[in-house]
Order: C-alpha cells, then structure tokens, then sequence
C-alpha cells in the first residue's frame, strides 16, 4: 500500500484526511490543534493508519505562511516524510472538478488525491542557519517598507508645519537634522535663539562634524525659518505629530541598523556570500537574501530548475497551429528571489558596473525587447551564472 493523510492547514488547527491508497479512504475526517495535546492526537492516528497499510505514511500539506510551522517542526523531529505543497498548484488541479466544492474536508482529500496524481518531490527543510538569515532579512524588508510609508507620512506634517526645513541639512532624515527638528519644531523656536546658541546646541546633539560647519548650518536654519510661511503653528495637533514621527523615524532607523549587522554577520559565516559579492552589482544585502532564498543550490539538477523557482521562466502557451509569440513569466515561485534579481540587475546595469551583463542587456534592447522583458532575461542570464559558481565553488570572472 501507499499510505498518505492529507492535511488542510489553516490558523491555529488543521483537519485530516487519510488514504491507504488510491481512492480508499481511511477512517473519518477530523481535526486538531496545534498545541501538545492536539499533535499528540495526530500522531496516534498517525500509527494507526501506519498499522492498518503495514507501510509508513507520508503527509501532504499546503505552504500557509507560517500557520505550517508547527506542524512542520513535529514531523521533522520524527524524521516523518512530508510534501510541502505550493498552493498554486493544488489550486491549479482543483480546477480539472466539474463541481465546484470548498470546505475544510474537501480540500483535506483533494491533497491526498493530489499526492497520487502528481510526481511530488519531498520536501528538504533548508537548514536552521539559513532559515535564521531568511526569517532576518525578511524582516529587514518589512521594516524596510514601514520605514518608507513613515517618511511620508512624517513630510506630510513637515509641510504644514516648517517647509522651508528642507533644505538645511543635505539628509533630511539623517539623526542630526531629525533631532534638530525634534529640538526646534517650528521657525518661531528657532528665531528665538541667537545664531551661536543655535550652533552650540547643534553640535551638542551628536555628529563628527566641525564646529563650524554647525555654524554654518544653524545660520541656514535661521534663513529657512526667516522664510517659512508658518511663523506660529495654528495646530498644537500637528506639533505633537511631528515629534512623534521624528522619535519614531529615529527608533527604526537604529532598528535597521541592528538588522543589518546581525544579517551581516550571519551571512558571512556562509561560504557562498563572498562567492555571490564577486558579482557586479550583488552587494552585501542582496548577497545575503539570496543565500537565504535559493539555500542548497545542490536541490536544483539544472539551472532551469533555479529558474523556475524564482518564477522568472516564460509560460508558453501553444494550441493546434497557434504559438504565442508574447510569453509573460509564470511569477510562481519566490516572490523576495525574483525581487532581489530584479535588484541585482538594476545594480549590475547602473554605471556599467556589470559589463556582461549590460552588454547582454543591450543586446536584448537591440532585438526590439522593450526596457522590463530585457531586465527579466538579464535577471535569468544572471540567475545561470549565480547556478554555476555556487555549484563549481568559484567567484565570478568577468
């Protein structure tokens, strides 16, 4: 027999499905929760289907964020074979039912068919060193994106309090000008103290620079708010606001900067990371995302393969004597991988730092490829040349 149970996971508990083998289901459908009891009551009728097959079962289950994790983490402590599944692809397969059914048991059985009708691999948990730089550079991403929507959000209650600000300092959110602004929110504070206390109180809140470059920035800031169409602020409420987007643009700000150095520092222990930083273009950041996203490059037989996890391959689509000639990417597989070689690539193209890479760029452009389908066939020609010095071991060579 082929044993198989098949799990519809979903937040906080999961419903079964079991079959012996193909369309003889086993025993009823039920569920249980993520916690010690309810994986506990799993693994015994885990053994009871295992009993009745004289064979050990595998499990099927659905990539569901991070609603899998402890499922995934208790089948890898047994040492239990178990098919990670894209959900694109179970949801691609239910398509092929004349009826249209969508309910907790169903989707539990339909995994289980779906083990049979397809050629699954099992699925090789990427190890917990990589799974670590993964999980930070994700996050650095997420607070990354707040960070952004933070600036604008902090812009807009700068233009209704001091505008002129602006250009006082070269770096608008550089620690110095957001704790400047944090002291001085408003030209009326700042044209109540004299150029040189201005200065002085400057140069107190931190920085490298000179004393007298803080002069010079204190009479710029004189001038800024000698301009300001906003002498005295009509709204305390604004007031309020913008301090506390200054307090919290400096708390992310030192909460990225921690990010950076533990994946940083991580990443460096991985052989691979000052292999991909002898690209041109692939700085420390994307080097260490890309370790984390692609793991064991050994999973991947053929460079196509790599190709196709990141999603970056053409659909085709041909019928009878028709052959589409425009052929969009499947975008199937990893979301942050295709992101980061879209990254790689602007890098490497920007001032030529990539000569091949511009050359094959220009190559496509001069086929008539417009500017995005020439990125994406850079980004597949970059993606082969990642495969083959991760898998001979050897730095890039121009």
């Amino acid at each position: 027999m082929d044993p198989v149970i098949g799990l519809d996971v979903a937040k906080g508990e999961s419903q079964v499905q079991a079959f012996l083998a193909r369309k003889h289901p086993f025993g009823k459908t039920f569920k249980f929760k993520h916690d010690t009891n309810g994986l506990c009551d799993f693994y015994v009728f885990y053994k009871e289907v295992e009993r009745h097959a004289d064979a050990e079962p595998v499990i099927i289950f659905e990539s569901t964020g991070h609603y899998h994790e402890p499922i995934l983490q208790y089948l890898e402590e047994r040492k239990i074979t178990y098919y990670l599944v894209n959900p694109v692809v179970s949801y691609e397969t239910k398509k092929s039912r004349l009826r249209k059914v969508k309910s907790d048991p169903a989707d539990a059985k339909h995994l289980c068919e779906l083990y049979y009708k397809e050629d699954l691999t099992a699925f090789h948990r990427k190890s917990v060193q990589t799974m670590n730089l993964r999980n930070l550079s994700r996050q650095h991403d997420s607070l990354t994106r707040n960070y952004v929507q933070l600036k604008l959000q902090f812009q807009t209650i700068l233009d209704q309090v001091f505008p002129e600000y602006r250009g006082v300092f070269s770096n608008l959110y550089s620690p110095i000008s957001l704790k400047t602004l944090l002291t001085y929110p408003t030209s009326d504070d700042v044209l109540k103290v004299r150029t040189d206390e201005l200065a002085k109180e400057m140069h107190g809140l931190g920085g490298k620079r000179s004393y007298s470059w803080f002069c010079e920035k204190a009479l710029k800031l004189k001038e800024a708010a000698e301009r300001n169409p906003f002498k005295k602020t009509l709204y305390q409420s604004h007031l309020v606001t913008l301090k506390m987007y200054i307090q919290m643009l400096l708390q992310q700000r030192e909460f990225l900067n921690v990010l950076e150095q533990e994946i940083d520092q991580l990443a460096r222990q991985f052989e691979e990371y000052e292999i991909l930083r002898s690209i041109p273009g692939v700085g420390s950041k994307i080097a260490a995302t890309l370790i984390s996203e692609i793991g064991a490059v050994t999973q991947f037989s053929h460079p196509k393969k790599l190709v196709a996890y990141a999603g970056i391959d053409p659909r085709i689509y041909q019928s009878g004597k028709f052959t589409a000639s425009i052929n969009r990417i499947t975008k199937r597989g990893s979301t942050k991988l295709r992101q980061t070689l879209y990254t790689a690539v602007q890098c490497g193209l920007t001032n030529n730092r990539n000569a091949k890479l511009r050359e094959y760029y220009d190559k496509k452009r001069s086929e008539g490829k417009p500017h995005k389908v020439a990125i994406i066939a850079c980004a597949n020609k970059l993606l082969h040349w990642i495969y083959a010095i991760l898998k001979h071991n050897q730095k890039y060579t121009a």
